[in-house]
């Protein structure tokens, strides 16, 4: 593209503020903290406009001044589009519609595409050979992606119980994968170890200051698609690692700075599964940080984080926001999966039905306003999860009763 440019300009230190060069491979800053990149929005002020990002295709790439890549050559694709936002007409509780923006469109079927796509892609430009990451599933299947997409070497870790299907993506992609009898804070240290012990770089959540660069476009386009100046009132965001909620946060500070957007931000909630909460529980009890969550476990296995490197900046971003931390029970994520699969023709992966079950109690218990506009993320399709079994049968041998099949008896 002959209007590439990036005005990313350094990097910065989430707790110490101190900036490092951008122009080198980066990990954490040395305090052990997530880095930050930073732009000159002064110059994007005057040289970009919003009717210029208007005008490109609805991608990921249209923001490329607020993205780090600098070289139109190093920017892998796999076709990250705008991802629509569905109202939910018939699944309402006596509220304005929630709206789920469905992450599920994006390629590998999950957000992870965004982070990925743009670690790699500055990985790429840096001349990385081999990456490696700990993974749920769906952050493996991206990084594998967009590696093989450019002849990378890939290197996944799951917990044992990781979707078959996602394993088998990250195989059939051309990924090194194996199960591990931990956590994904126990796969998080083989990375680690791995470091040194294999030459591969780190691709973890946070640990490398570009995926949230990826998962801050989220928020880039939720401004776009509601006109700029007319943000939603709430932001229900699944959060594990919390890298896509903090990119919104930041995406939302920038666009203020440029004067794209006006008026109060969204209300960022974080919402976990009661069976992992760490940064519910630090956020009831006034924490900066959040602790370990012994013996973590969820169907939604996207946000059974036990510790997230980013916890302060979650819970700073939640705060400033005016928003609020919930956790809802795996029984309640089921019914959500299937009460908007039944009403409203949408499959919800667990962590985005557990956006919804929270976006309910948030209603019942008048943390929300029944005229707020909502948004809920669905952060992957949900057909890359089980699902319940529909085993019924006809024998076209035997006359079929009609009768006794619109009564559900056959």
């Amino acid at each position: 593209m002959s209007d590439w440019r990036s005005y990313a300009t350094h990097l910065e230190c989430s707790a110490t503020g101190d900036t490092f060069p951008i122009d080198r491979l980066q990990g954490l800053s040395p305090a052990g903290k997530p880095l930050l990149v930073r732009y000159d929005l002064d110059a994007v002020k005057k040289n970009v406009s919003r009717d210029t990002i208007l005008a490109r295709s609805a991608d990921m790439w249209r923001w490329r001044e607020l993205l780090p890549v600098r070289e139109a050559r190093h920017a892998i694709s796999l076709g990250e589009i705008e991802t629509p936002l569905i109202a939910l007409e018939r699944s309402k509780h006596g509220s304005a519609a929630p709206i789920v923006k469905d992450e599920g469109r994006l390629p590998t079927g999950s957000f992870k595409a965004r982070g990925l796509c743009m670690a790699m892609s500055m990985a790429h430009g840096f001349g990385v050979k081999r990456v490696a990451i700990p993974t749920n599933g769906n952050a493996g299947a991206a990084m594998v992606a967009y590696a093989s997409r450019v002849g990378i070497e890939s290197f996944c870790f799951c917990p044992e119980d990781t979707p078959e299907v996602n394993v088998r993506e990250i195989a059939l992609q051309g990924g090194r994968v194996w199960r591990v009898n931990g956590l994904i804070n126990d796969c998080g240290k083989i990375v680690r170890e791995g470091v040194e012990a294999a030459g591969w770089f780190d691709i973890s959540t946070l640990k490398e200051p570009y995926r949230i660069e990826g998962k801050k476009t989220m928020g880039l386009e939720l401004a776009l698609q509601f006109g700029f100046d007319n943000l939603p009132d709430v932001v229900f965001y699944p959060t594990g690692g919390g890298t896509g909620l903090i990119g919104m946060w930041k995406a939302w500070q920038e666009m203020q700075q440029l004067g794209w957007i006006k008026g109060k931000l969204p209300r960022l909630v974080a919402v976990q599964a009661d069976t992992c909460a760490p940064i519910v529980k630090a956020y009831d009890e006034g924490k900066t940080h959040a602790e370990l969550w012994p013996n973590a476990h969820t169907i939604a296995s996207g946000i059974r984080v036990p510790a997230a490197l980013g916890d302060f900046l979650i819970l700073d971003a939640v705060r400033k926001s005016g928003g609020f931390a919930a956790a809802v029970s795996d029984k309640q994520i089921e019914a959500a999966v299937t009460r908007v699969a039944q009403e409203d023709g949408l499959l919800l992966c667990p962590e985005g039905a557990a956006t919804y079950a929270a976006y309910a109690d948030a209603l019942a218990q008048k943390k929300i306003a029944p005229t707020d506009k909502v948004v809920l993320f669905n952060c992957a399709s949900g057909l890359k999860y089980p699902m319940p079994p529909a085993d019924a049968r006809l024998d076209i041998t035997k006359p079929i009763d009609y009768a006794a099949l619109l009564a559900g008896r056959i």
